[in-house]
């Protein structure tokens, strides 16, 4: 039985939860699904330029688990841009450490979001 996954700390849950190509209608898509400890991984090591050991402390993982959930976001993202996907940013098993949320409390494995996919066509 495999060890039970350690939860991961996130600053929030993004604001917009879903990315699609411009001109292709929902139907028509795939899709890519993100989790938020993922997105967080990308906000913290491209946006932010954070070395992969202060990401990882952020994150309350080691070193070696943020390189592996980096990694796996950036596969997921190039898949989307390169081949035309929608990006939906959704799940995981992370906890909420930002100016308004309790630093202390049982972590949780989220599913999917509260927002839905957007109604457009284009």
């Amino acid at each position: 039985m495999p060890r039970p996954q350690k939860c991961r700390w996130v600053k929030c849950e993004p604001n917009i939860n879903y990315f699609k190509p411009v001109g292709i209608p929902m139907h028509s898509l795939s899709e890519v699904v993100l989790t938020v400890e993922e997105f967080e991984a990308i906000r913290l090591k491209d946006l932010e330029g954070l070395e992969q050991e202060d990401c990882a402390e952020r994150m309350k993982v080691s070193r070696p688990t943020f390189f592996r959930i980096i990694m796996s976001a950036r596969e997921k993202v190039a898949d989307a841009l390169v081949n035309g996907k929608a990006i939906r940013v959704e799940g995981g098993n992370y906890k909420v450490y930002g100016e308004d949320a309790p630093h202390h409390g049982h972590c949780h494995r989220h599913g999917m979001m509260s927002e839905s996919i957007p109604d457009e066509e284009n």
